[in-house]
Protein backbone atom coordinates (compact mmCIF):
# COMPACT_ATOMS: atom_id res chain seq x y z
CA UNK A 1 0.00 0.00 0.00
CA UNK A 2 1.19 3.44 -1.12
CA UNK A 3 1.81 5.85 2.07
CA UNK A 4 2.88 8.94 0.02
CA UNK A 5 0.84 11.73 -0.38
CA UNK A 6 -1.67 12.19 -3.50
CA UNK A 7 0.21 14.92 -5.82
CA UNK A 8 1.38 15.03 -9.42
CA UNK A 9 4.67 17.01 -10.78
CA UNK A 10 2.82 19.36 -13.51
CA UNK A 11 5.01 21.43 -16.46
CA UNK A 12 3.99 24.47 -13.93
CA UNK A 13 5.44 22.77 -10.64
CA UNK A 14 8.24 21.84 -12.84
CA UNK A 15 8.79 25.54 -14.31
CA UNK A 16 7.88 27.27 -11.10
CA UNK A 17 11.19 25.14 -9.33
CA UNK A 18 13.20 26.27 -12.08
CA UNK A 19 12.05 29.78 -11.82
CA UNK A 20 12.95 29.48 -7.78
CA UNK A 21 16.42 27.54 -8.36
CA UNK A 22 17.46 30.62 -10.21
CA UNK A 23 16.59 33.70 -7.83
CA UNK A 24 17.98 31.19 -4.95
CA UNK A 25 21.16 31.08 -7.71
CA UNK A 26 21.01 35.07 -7.65
CA UNK A 27 21.15 35.59 -4.16
CA UNK A 28 24.04 32.57 -3.41
CA UNK A 29 25.96 34.50 -6.53
CA UNK A 30 25.87 38.20 -4.74
CA UNK A 31 26.31 39.10 -0.96
CA UNK A 32 22.77 38.78 -0.57
CA UNK A 33 22.73 35.04 1.10
CA UNK A 34 24.15 37.09 4.56
CA UNK A 35 21.58 39.66 5.07
CA UNK A 36 21.97 42.58 7.52
CA UNK A 37 20.22 42.18 10.58
CA UNK A 38 18.24 44.51 10.81
CA UNK A 39 16.52 43.10 7.57
CA UNK A 40 16.22 39.84 9.17
CA UNK A 41 14.61 40.88 12.12
CA UNK A 42 12.07 42.88 10.12
CA UNK A 43 11.37 40.13 7.83
CA UNK A 44 10.82 37.77 11.04
CA UNK A 45 8.24 40.12 12.45
CA UNK A 46 6.25 40.59 9.16
CA UNK A 47 6.09 36.75 9.34
CA UNK A 48 4.70 36.54 12.70
CA UNK A 49 1.95 39.18 12.14
CA UNK A 50 1.33 37.81 8.59
CA UNK A 51 0.83 34.07 9.73
CA UNK A 52 -1.20 35.49 12.43
CA UNK A 53 -2.99 37.99 10.91
CA UNK A 54 -4.80 34.97 8.59
CA UNK A 55 -5.67 33.53 11.87
CA UNK A 56 -7.46 36.55 12.89
CA UNK A 57 -4.91 38.63 14.94
CA UNK A 58 -5.13 42.48 15.15
CA UNK A 59 -1.85 43.37 16.62
CA UNK A 60 0.17 45.14 13.65
CA UNK A 61 3.77 45.38 12.51
CA UNK A 62 4.26 48.29 15.25
CA UNK A 63 2.94 46.66 17.78
CA UNK A 64 4.53 43.40 17.64
CA UNK A 65 7.65 45.65 17.70
CA UNK A 66 6.79 47.03 20.25
CA UNK A 67 6.41 43.86 22.27
CA UNK A 68 9.64 42.47 21.19
CA UNK A 69 11.41 45.73 22.14
CA UNK A 70 9.54 45.20 25.71
CA UNK A 71 7.31 47.85 25.67
CA UNK A 72 3.74 47.81 26.46
CA UNK A 73 1.05 47.41 24.50
CA UNK A 74 -2.74 47.68 24.55
CA UNK A 75 -4.50 45.09 22.80
CA UNK A 76 -6.58 41.27 23.66
CA UNK A 77 -4.79 38.96 26.07
CA UNK A 78 -5.19 36.54 23.74
CA UNK A 79 -3.33 38.41 20.96
CA UNK A 80 -0.58 39.27 22.79
CA UNK A 81 0.15 35.73 24.22
CA UNK A 82 -0.09 34.45 20.45
CA UNK A 83 2.74 36.82 19.62
CA UNK A 84 4.98 36.13 22.26
CA UNK A 85 4.51 32.32 22.02
CA UNK A 86 5.62 32.96 17.80
CA UNK A 87 8.69 35.05 19.30
CA UNK A 88 9.69 32.64 21.31
CA UNK A 89 9.78 30.33 18.73
CA UNK A 90 10.52 31.94 15.71
CA UNK A 91 13.66 33.09 17.63
CA UNK A 92 15.37 29.36 17.43
CA UNK A 93 13.84 28.51 13.97
CA UNK A 94 17.80 26.79 13.23
CA UNK A 95 16.91 24.42 16.51
CA UNK A 96 13.97 22.89 15.24
CA UNK A 97 14.41 19.82 13.10
CA UNK A 98 11.55 19.68 10.12
CA UNK A 99 12.11 16.03 9.76
CA UNK A 100 11.19 14.67 13.59
CA UNK A 101 7.40 14.56 14.93
CA UNK A 102 8.42 15.30 18.07
CA UNK A 103 9.53 18.67 17.06
CA UNK A 104 6.49 19.31 15.68
CA UNK A 105 4.82 18.50 18.67
CA UNK A 106 6.97 20.49 21.07
CA UNK A 107 6.36 23.70 18.67
CA UNK A 108 3.04 23.16 19.00
CA UNK A 109 2.97 23.45 22.94
CA UNK A 110 4.92 26.25 22.90
CA UNK A 111 3.02 28.09 20.16
CA UNK A 112 -0.23 27.71 21.75
CA UNK A 113 0.84 27.54 24.88
CA UNK A 114 -1.67 29.76 27.64
CA UNK A 115 -4.65 29.23 24.31
CA UNK A 116 -5.37 25.64 24.41
CA UNK A 117 -5.27 22.88 26.89
CA UNK A 118 -4.21 20.50 24.94
CA UNK A 119 -1.72 22.16 23.17
CA UNK A 120 1.41 19.76 22.38
CA UNK A 121 -0.61 16.83 21.70
CA UNK A 122 -3.03 15.48 18.55
CA UNK A 123 -6.80 16.07 18.97
CA UNK A 124 -9.31 13.16 20.57
CA UNK A 125 -11.99 13.88 18.80
CA UNK A 126 -13.65 14.82 15.38
CA UNK A 127 -13.34 17.89 13.63
CA UNK A 128 -15.22 20.14 10.85
CA UNK A 129 -13.91 23.35 9.14
CA UNK A 130 -16.69 26.31 8.59
CA UNK A 131 -15.97 28.52 6.51
CA UNK A 132 -18.88 31.21 7.78
CA UNK A 133 -22.23 28.71 8.21
CA UNK A 134 -20.75 26.38 5.61
CA UNK A 135 -18.78 23.19 6.29
CA UNK A 136 -15.76 23.31 3.97
CA UNK A 137 -14.19 20.33 5.14
CA UNK A 138 -14.11 17.44 7.32
CA UNK A 139 -10.64 16.07 8.84
CA UNK A 140 -9.45 12.70 8.81
CA UNK A 141 -11.29 10.80 12.47
CA UNK A 142 -8.98 11.22 15.52
CA UNK A 143 -7.80 7.76 15.33
CA UNK A 144 -6.11 7.51 12.23
CA UNK A 145 -4.23 11.13 13.27
CA UNK A 146 -1.50 9.66 14.76
CA UNK A 147 -0.99 7.01 11.56
CA UNK A 148 -1.28 10.16 8.98
CA UNK A 149 1.52 12.11 10.62
CA UNK A 150 3.55 9.32 11.17
CA UNK A 151 2.95 8.42 7.12
CA UNK A 152 3.65 12.06 6.56
CA UNK A 153 7.17 12.03 8.21
CA UNK A 154 7.98 8.97 6.98
CA UNK A 155 7.56 10.49 3.26
CA UNK A 156 9.44 13.99 4.03
CA UNK A 157 12.38 11.57 5.52
CA UNK A 158 12.74 9.35 2.52
CA UNK A 159 11.78 10.83 -0.49
CA UNK A 160 15.74 12.29 -1.54
CA UNK A 161 14.61 12.01 -5.24
CA UNK A 162 11.74 14.99 -4.58
CA UNK A 163 13.13 18.53 -4.33
CA UNK A 164 12.34 20.05 -0.85
CA UNK A 165 10.58 22.85 -2.23
CA UNK A 166 8.01 20.51 -3.56
CA UNK A 167 7.86 18.46 0.08
CA UNK A 168 7.81 21.49 1.87
CA UNK A 169 4.24 22.67 -0.06
CA UNK A 170 3.03 18.82 0.11
CA UNK A 171 3.43 18.78 3.71
CA UNK A 172 1.76 22.46 4.27
CA UNK A 173 -1.21 20.97 2.48
CA UNK A 174 -1.26 17.55 4.71
CA UNK A 175 -1.16 18.96 7.59
CA UNK A 176 -4.33 21.54 7.05
CA UNK A 177 -5.90 18.29 5.42
CA UNK A 178 -5.54 16.10 8.53
CA UNK A 179 -5.85 18.65 10.96
CA UNK A 180 -4.12 17.19 13.79
CA UNK A 181 -4.53 19.61 16.76
CA UNK A 182 -7.58 21.39 18.07
CA UNK A 183 -6.53 24.02 16.89
CA UNK A 184 -2.86 26.29 15.57
CA UNK A 185 -3.14 24.38 12.33
CA UNK A 186 -3.23 26.90 10.24
CA UNK A 187 0.23 28.62 11.85
CA UNK A 188 1.76 25.13 12.57
CA UNK A 189 1.50 23.87 8.63
CA UNK A 190 3.41 27.19 7.40
CA UNK A 191 5.67 26.87 9.80
CA UNK A 192 6.84 23.65 8.68
CA UNK A 193 6.85 24.85 5.47
CA UNK A 194 9.37 27.30 6.25
CA UNK A 195 11.33 25.13 8.21
CA UNK A 196 11.12 22.41 5.09
CA UNK A 197 11.96 25.41 2.60
CA UNK A 198 15.13 25.85 4.98
CA UNK A 199 16.54 22.63 4.56
CA UNK A 200 16.64 23.51 0.75
CA UNK A 201 18.00 27.09 1.29
CA UNK A 202 19.23 28.70 4.88
CA UNK A 203 17.83 32.17 3.02
CA UNK A 204 14.34 30.67 3.77
CA UNK A 205 14.69 31.96 7.41
CA UNK A 206 14.30 35.40 6.55
CA UNK A 207 11.67 35.16 3.39
CA UNK A 208 8.31 36.45 4.51
CA UNK A 209 6.04 34.29 2.26
CA UNK A 210 3.26 34.17 4.61
CA UNK A 211 2.71 38.08 3.93
CA UNK A 212 2.07 36.83 0.41
CA UNK A 213 -0.76 33.98 1.86
CA UNK A 214 -2.27 36.61 3.60
CA UNK A 215 -2.84 39.27 0.82
CA UNK A 216 -4.29 36.25 -0.99
CA UNK A 217 -5.94 34.38 1.64
CA UNK A 218 -8.84 33.98 -0.34
CA UNK A 219 -7.34 31.89 -3.05
CA UNK A 220 -5.00 30.20 -0.40
CA UNK A 221 -8.15 28.44 1.30
CA UNK A 222 -10.45 28.05 -2.05
CA UNK A 223 -7.68 26.41 -3.42
CA UNK A 224 -6.82 24.26 -0.06
CA UNK A 225 -10.65 23.37 -0.42
CA UNK A 226 -10.26 22.55 -4.09
CA UNK A 227 -7.47 19.94 -3.80
CA UNK A 228 -10.09 18.31 -1.36
CA UNK A 229 -12.07 17.95 -3.51
CA UNK A 230 -9.78 16.37 -6.11
CA UNK A 231 -7.95 14.02 -3.55
CA UNK A 232 -4.57 15.90 -4.40
CA UNK A 233 -2.16 18.94 -3.48
CA UNK A 234 -1.06 19.04 -6.97
CA UNK A 235 -2.80 22.47 -6.95
CA UNK A 236 -1.21 23.56 -3.79
CA UNK A 237 1.75 22.78 -4.61
CA UNK A 238 1.29 25.29 -7.96
CA UNK A 239 -0.06 28.31 -5.85
CA UNK A 240 2.42 27.89 -2.93
CA UNK A 241 5.00 28.09 -6.01
CA UNK A 242 4.18 31.56 -6.97
CA UNK A 243 4.04 32.88 -3.73
CA UNK A 244 7.41 31.62 -3.01
CA UNK A 245 8.53 33.16 -6.39
CA UNK A 246 7.36 36.15 -5.84
CA UNK A 247 8.28 36.35 -1.79
CA UNK A 248 12.28 35.67 -3.64
CA UNK A 249 12.02 38.24 -6.16
CA UNK A 250 10.34 40.63 -3.83
CA UNK A 251 13.47 39.95 -1.14
CA UNK A 252 15.95 39.99 -4.12
CA UNK A 253 14.98 43.57 -5.26
CA UNK A 254 14.77 45.16 -1.50
CA UNK A 255 17.61 43.70 -0.38
CA UNK A 256 19.67 44.79 -2.98
CA UNK A 257 18.34 48.39 -3.12
CA UNK A 258 19.06 48.48 0.86
CA UNK A 259 22.49 47.71 1.40
CA UNK A 260 23.67 50.83 0.08
CA UNK A 261 25.06 53.12 2.87
CA UNK A 262 28.60 52.59 4.81
CA UNK A 263 26.73 51.30 8.27
CA UNK A 264 24.76 48.53 6.46
CA UNK A 265 27.42 47.59 4.28
CA UNK A 266 30.06 47.43 7.59
CA UNK A 267 26.64 45.22 9.20
CA UNK A 268 26.86 42.98 6.52
CA UNK A 269 30.73 42.25 6.66
CA UNK A 270 30.29 41.47 10.14
CA UNK A 271 28.30 38.74 9.82
CA UNK A 272 31.12 37.53 7.15
CA UNK A 273 34.32 38.46 9.04
CA UNK A 274 32.76 37.78 12.37
CA UNK A 275 36.07 38.72 14.42
CA UNK A 276 38.74 37.89 11.64
CA UNK A 277 41.46 40.32 11.21
CA UNK A 278 40.83 41.59 7.15
CA UNK A 279 41.95 44.28 4.60
CA UNK A 280 40.63 46.09 2.47
CA UNK A 281 40.53 44.20 -0.31
CA UNK A 282 38.56 41.47 1.52
CA UNK A 283 35.66 44.07 2.28
CA UNK A 284 35.64 44.49 -1.40
CA UNK A 285 35.54 40.50 -2.20
CA UNK A 286 32.61 41.07 -0.16
CA UNK A 287 30.93 44.18 -1.41
CA UNK A 288 31.47 43.71 -5.50
CA UNK A 289 29.69 46.58 -6.70
CA UNK A 290 31.73 49.33 -4.71
CA UNK A 291 35.27 51.07 -5.43
CA UNK A 292 38.63 51.38 -3.88
CA UNK A 293 37.71 54.75 -3.19
CA UNK A 294 34.11 53.73 -1.45
CA UNK A 295 35.62 50.59 0.66
CA UNK A 296 38.11 53.28 2.39
CA UNK A 297 35.61 55.74 3.41
CA UNK A 298 33.61 52.64 4.80
CA UNK A 299 36.92 51.68 6.68
CA UNK A 300 37.14 55.03 7.87
CA UNK A 301 33.98 55.57 8.53
CA UNK A 302 34.34 52.68 10.84
CA UNK A 303 37.14 53.73 12.42
CA UNK A 304 35.66 57.22 13.79
CA UNK A 305 32.78 55.29 14.62
CA UNK A 306 34.57 53.37 16.95
CA UNK A 307 32.57 49.98 14.90
CA UNK A 308 36.69 49.05 13.97
CA UNK A 309 39.85 48.99 15.24
CA UNK A 310 42.94 48.63 13.33
CA UNK A 311 46.63 47.55 12.67
CA UNK A 312 49.08 48.69 10.17
CA UNK A 313 49.55 51.57 7.64
CA UNK A 314 48.36 52.63 4.07
CA UNK A 315 48.37 49.00 2.36
CA UNK A 316 49.11 46.77 5.09
CA UNK A 317 46.46 47.75 7.12
CA UNK A 318 44.03 45.08 8.31
CA UNK A 319 40.31 45.87 10.93
CA UNK A 320 38.57 44.14 12.93
CA UNK A 321 35.03 44.32 14.11
CA UNK A 322 34.60 45.46 17.89
CA UNK A 323 33.07 43.26 19.87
Amino acid sequence: MNKNPPFRITEKILELVQSISHELGVLSGAKLSIIPINLRKNNQIKTIQSSLAIEGNTLTIDQITDIINGRRVIAPKKEIIEVNNAIKLYNNLNDLNPLLINVLLESHQLLMQGLIIDNGVWRNSGVGIFKGDKLAHIAPPAKRVSLLMNNLFEFINQNKNIPWLIKACIFHYELEFIHPFSDGNGRMGRLWQQLLLMKANAIFEYIPVEILIKDNQDEYYNTLSICDKEGESTLFIEFMGVQILKALEFYNYNTLSQVNTPILRLEFSRIELKQNWFSRKDYILIHKDISTATASRDLNFGVRKNILIYQGDKNQTYYKFKV
